[in-house]
C-alpha cells in the first residue's frame, strides 16, 4: 500500500522553502499530494489556477508528486485521498505553536493521520510567502527565493501596478 502523504497550504506565491519541504517528504513518502487551498473568503494574490501552474511545472517530470486543490476541512481532505499524513514546515519556534495546536485539532477531528512536522533548509528558515511578496510589491528582488517562473510572474504584476501609479 502506498504511503500518501498531503502538503496542504495557499502557496501564494510558492517559494523555494516549499519546493525544499515537498523534496524532503518525497523521501518519507511514496506520494506527495500538494493541496492548494482554495478559499473563497480570502483574496490571493495569485489566482488559484496560476499556483497550481507554478506548482505543477516545478514538479513536472517528478513522479509521486500531485498537484490538486481543495476546499473545505483538511481532514475530509486527506480521508479522501487515503493520506496516512499531512506535512507541516516549521521555520522557526514561532510557527510550531500555531502547528502544534492545528494539528491536534486535526486529530480531533479524524484520529486517522499523522502530522509530520519538517525543517526546510537553513537557507529557507526566514522565508514565506507574505515576504516574498512584499519585497516584490516594493521593488526588492526575490531571485533564489522562489522559482524562475514565479520570479517572472511577480516582476510582471510589479510593472503593472507601476504603469498604474505612474498614470494616476
Amino acid at each position: 500500500m502506498k504511503k500518501i502523504a498531503i502538503y496542504p497550504g495557499s502557496f501564494d506565491p510558492v517559494t523555494n522553502g516549499h519546493l525544499d519541504i515537498i523534496h524532503r517528504g518525497k523521501r518519507l513518502f511514496d506520494e506527495i499530494i500538494v493541496a492548494v487551498s482554495n478559499n473563497p473568503h480570502k483574496s490571493p494574490f495569485f489566482s488559484l489556477e496560476e499556483r497550481m501552474a507554478f506548482l505543477r511545472k516545478a514538479f513536472k517530470g517528478h513522479p509521486g508528486i500531485r498537484v490538486e486543490s481543495f476546499s473545505g476541512l483538511l481532514t475530509g481532505y486527506v480521508q479522501q485521498k487515503k493520506a496516512v499524513a499531512v506535512i507541516r514546515g516549521l521555520r522557526a519556534v514561532s510557527d510550531f505553536e500555531y502547528e502544534f495546536q492545528m494539528a491536534l485539532m486535526n486529530r480531533r477531528q479524524n484520529n486517522r493521520f499523522e502530522t509530520t512536522f519538517l525543517m526546510p533548509d537553513e537557507r529557507y528558515t526566514y522565508l514565506s510567502s507574505s515576504l516574498v511578496r512584499e519585497i516584490s510589491r516594493l521593488g526588492g528582488h526575490v531571485r533564489g527565493l522562489v522559482p524562475p517562473m514565479v520570479e517572472a510572474a511577480l516582476r510582471k504584476r510589479g510593472r503593472r501596478g507601476d504603469q498604474a501609479l505612474h498614470s494616476a
